[in-house]
């Protein structure tokens, strides 16, 4: 059996729930203790409801969405609801967070959770009354008998409740008897994220701390040769200057010591065998792979054959960059070891990933290393990979004292994790009568992430399944085409890539609804009605691991054609496009946007999405997630990271533009009910077909075609 990354981090995500939900008290605690019935909710004796979330809070609101799983099934008054952050330990070993998960790999364990906490305070209830358990009801923390009057808090109930054996037997709500899953919920620490009070990586101060800056290779391969610090001592605050396995630290008595001694550091790199990269001459590259063939991700019928017997064929390549992250936030990193252990305060999206790498580092127990996790000024994936923890644990050791390390935005962009390049060439055939018979999709990019995938493709027992999923948005092709054949070309690079938001699928579906643009105005036929007839035939369809529900994506269309009044007359220069993806077989994505152009230029005048994310929790979280990934989208189109002799040419904001608050369209967004009785992921699905439905706008604009990003 073959596993992909993206399923191991639904079993590993859900697996860490279901071990630590297992861990529950069946004793009696003191009177004035804390009663904790499971890993994720800790109940006061003053009533307060203290829940523990074990995803990282990087904008996308589970400090909220994840609460109000457990405080629906408790019953819980909101108002008494306090959040605390999870931190690897026995209790806590799958703390990743990535891949749009953290809704559905807890929607049933935190609603047990919340579930068997309230029936143990209803049977402490029952034996202290002595009243029949199904006489009792709760309301916002409470125990109610109305045949009596009597009522108790959960806190006056919490020390009985935590001598009741745990039930094994659970009944949770169904849909329409939620209270507080599906309202619109302000985040509980949104008053500290605008005031200032919530803490990010870099806010952490310890007494004694140092404060570091570092000089890594300007090219993936190179090693130091050689350096000389003797001027860069001779800033006020600087401490030490000190060779790590990344480079060379700069470490000063603040940040601004260390930055002013860092050009002055006299440094040589011995070469190392990626000098000779060039992102211009690799794409080339991948231009020619994707003419050749590739191994096979999804085959049906005989493409070949369609298009050889087409009444007429269409083909075109799309071309598509790398990309960096760019958060707002730099990674950081804070350190402390002494002795034979280890404290770390980091923006993470790996607590588990950071501790296991910093314990093998120092050849102590995982026990040992205590990773807090901060708030994330932007994670994207980007703060999946633990380097930044690895450089601050390394340099505290050498230094004997607390460190922070910082990257700056020029670190970031030229040191981080790239969304990789890839080009795509797809054939369409059609018969006589104008029906599209016949689709071929070949991608060619470089399936190995770096720290993720080390295995080399040779090792992979099924070629098909390990391609599979660098193909999101090519094999999983939702339309009904009798002759369908996509496959996956690997052309190795040296650059240093992973996770990047929506990760394989931005690039795949930007070629796809582009080139189904085209077929459908080369036919003469409307693009939003071409994607209706091609979403004909069977609603359930298998697409290699994935399972395809043609109804709902055919619904989000059927709302933003309404919602943006498709088919109404535009001024002169406007034009609207339309663009829809199904993600990991989950969320259905569907946007229109129009578009006014001016000459070579273009302004987006408004965009109209339909989400089909399953249950909502949050509607206000929802839709925040929406516009962030439409803003994120839209970055596509104004930068690209481009690499000579071996080296990332952009450095900050001025050279890797991003998009600006002026530049931001109109967005409308409506939650569409698939019928679904659990939420799915909305942090990367909304991103792929943005481009796409602008792109496809600019073109109804003015019947100009873009096929290579950025613009």
């Amino acid at each position: 059996m073959t596993t992909t990354r993206r399923e191991f981090v639904k079993i590993t995500a859900l697996s860490g729930s279901a071990l630590a939900l297992g861990i529950a008290y069946s004793h009696a605690e003191e009177t004035r203790k804390p009663w904790k019935p499971s890993a994720w909710l800790r109940i006061d004796p003053d009533g307060k409801v203290v829940i523990i979330v074990g995803k990282s809070e990087m904008g996308q609101g589970v400090r909220t969405s994840l609460p109000m799983l457990v405080a629906e099934e408790l019953d819980a008054d909101w108002k008494t609801i306090q959040v605390e952050q999870a931190s690897p330990s026995k209790e806590y070993t799958r703390l990743s967070t990535g891949g749009s998960f953290s809704l559905s790999s807890n929607w049933n364990p935190l609603r047990r959770a919340g579930a068997t906490a309230r029936e143990m305070l209803l049977l402490a209830a029952a034996a202290k009354w002595n009243v029949d358990r199904a006489a009792l009801r709760t309301d916002r923390g409470t125990v109610l008998h109305d045949a009596s009057g009597r009522r108790a808090t959960y806190g006056e109930l919490s020390a009985a409740a935590a001598a009741i054996t745990v039930p094994t037997e659970i009944t949770l709500k169904q849909p329409k008897d939620f209270r507080i899953i599906g309202r619109r919920t302000a985040r509980i620490d949104g008053p500290d994220i605008v005031t200032g009070r919530a803490k990010y990586g870099a806010d952490i101060r310890l007494r004694g701390m140092r404060y570091a800056v570092v000089l890594r290779p300007p090219v993936q391969g190179d090693k130091v040769a050689r350096f000389d610090a003797v001027r860069a001592k001779q800033v006020r605050g600087v401490r030490d200057v000190i060779q790590i396995s990344s480079g060379i630290a700069i470490v000063a008595d603040s940040t601004w010591p260390a930055l002013k001694a860092r050009p002055l550091v006299d440094l040589e790199w011995e070469a190392g065998p990626n000098r000779g990269f060039s992102s211009a001459e690799y794409i080339a590259t991948l231009e020619k792979a994707s003419r050749g063939p590739g191994t096979v991700t999804r085959n049906e019928g005989d493409a070949s054959a369609a298009l050889s017997g087409a009444a007429r064929t269409f083909e075109a390549s799309y071309i598509y960059p790398f990309y960096a992250h760019a958060a707002v936030e730099t990674v950081n990193c804070t350190a402390h070891v002494r002795d034979q252990e280890c404290e770390i305060w980091a923006p993470t999206q790996t607590p588990n990933g950071v501790q296991s790498v910093v314990a093998r580092l120092l050849a102590i127990p995982p026990e040992s290393v205590k990773v807090n996790v901060t708030l994330i000024g932007g994670g994207f994936g980007r703060k999946l990979r633990p380097d930044y923890a690895i450089e601050a644990a390394e340099l505290s050791k050498a230094i004997q004292a607390p460190v922070q390390v910082l990257w700056t935005r020029e670190d970031d962009i030229r040191d981080g994790l790239l969304q990789h390049a890839s080009v795509h060439a797809i054939r369409a055939g059609t018969d006589a009568e104008g029906k599209l018979t016949a689709w071929s999709h070949r991608k060619a990019s470089n399936r190995i992430m770096t720290r993720f995938d080390p295995p080399n493709p040779d090792e992979a027992k099924d070629l098909a399944v390990y391609y599979r999923e660098a193909s999101w948005g090519v094999y999983d092709n939702p339309y009904a085409i009798a002759n369908l054949e996509t496959s996956y070309t690997h052309v190795p690079s040296p650059v240093r890539y992973g996770p990047w938001r929506a990760v394989f699928s931005p690039s795949s579906t930007f070629a796809r609804e582009s080139f189904v643009d085209e077929v459908a105005h080369a036919l003469r036929r409307d693009p939003m009605q071409f994607r209706f007839d091609l979403l004909g035939g069977a609603d359930t369809i298998k697409a290699g691991n994935l399972t395809i529900e043609r109804p709902r994506l055919r619904r989000v269309l059927e709302v933003v054609r309404e919602k943006s009044g498709w088919g109404s007359p535009l001024p002169e220069g406007r034009g609207r496009g339309v663009a829809c993806n199904v993600y990991d077989g989950e969320t259905h994505v569907a946007y229109v946007a129009e578009v006014t152009t001016t000459g070579r230029t273009f302004r987006i005048d408004r965009i109209v999405a339909a989400v089909d994310c399953g249950l909502v929790v949050n509607p206000t979280g929802v839709e925040q997630q929406v516009e962030g990934g439409i803003v994120w989208a839209l970055g596509q189109f104004k930068s690209q990271i481009t690499i000579s002799g071996g080296a990332i040419e952009q450095s900050n904001y001025h050279d890797y533009d991003v998009p600006r608050i002026s530049e931001i369209p109109p967005i409308e967004i409506y939650l569409v009910d698939g019928g679904k009785q659990q939420p799915y992921g909305i942090g990367e699905p909304p991103v792929p077909p943005l481009v796409p439905a602008v792109l496809n706008a600019w073109f109804a604009a003015s019947g100009k075609r873009v096929r290579k990003l950025p613009l």
